[in-house]
């Protein structure tokens, strides 16, 4: 069941009308397509997100050492 502050808990009727809705909206021959650029966007989006964590990290790793080695 997933939780949005703005929506409330959803649960799978609810997935359903929605899915339902865009099946409406898109059809069934855009339907892929749209699907295929859902999922390239969370790649790109987690890859983004990884790449900014892994920054964050060595920054702080960065840190330690110049502040180790000072002492």
């Amino acid at each position: 069941m997933c939780n949005f502050a703005f929506i409330g808990p959803l649960g799978w009727s609810e997935l359903l009308i929605i899915l339902f809705i865009i099946l409406i909206i898109f059809g069934p021959r855009k339907l892929p397509e749209v699907a295929d650029a859902l999922g390239r966007s969370i790649q790109k989006f987690k890859k983004a997100s990884r790449e900014v964590q892994d920054e964050i990290n060595m920054s702080g790793d960065d840190d330690k050492k110049n502040t180790g080695s000072g002492e």
